[in-house]
């Protein structure tokens, strides 16, 4: 239902053909809720992540909910807040337009790596 809503997104990492990660979760204004990721082949899903990031940042995102923070999601750039800190970020989200299919997806991984990695 929340796919036929255009609320549930899913972002696929291939290679070859085949499907070796991928992210998925729910998108409610500029909020996107990840549901999980998963990994078919070694770092498959570090750049389903990476690709996530870095299209609901161009579409006009402004907050990525990973549910809980894990070792593996803080060494990937993932930060936790403060309750109040999100409860803050969260209403000004929901209440912001964001739209997923603004952009195309990134093909240029080379790219993507620069503006996830970008510091300045």
């Amino acid at each position: 239902v929340l796919f036929d809503m255009g609320h549930a997104h899913c972002f696929e990492v291939r290679r070859g053909g085949q499907l070796i990660g991928g992210v998925y979760g729910v998108a409610l204004g500029a909020a996107f809720f990840g549901e999980s990721m998963f990994s078919r082949a070694t770092d498959g899903s570090k750049m389903a992540l990476a690709y996530a990031v870095d299209h609901l940042r161009r579409c006009g995102f402004t907050l990525f909910d990973t549910q809980f923070l894990t070792a593996h999601l803080a060494s990937l750039g993932a930060v936790e807040i403060s309750r109040n800190d999100y409860r803050a970020k969260l209403a000004q989200a929901i209440e912001t337009v964001a739209d997923i299919h603004a952009l195309p997806i990134e093909t240029d991984p080379q790219a993507v790596v620069q503006r996830v990695t970008h510091t300045s």
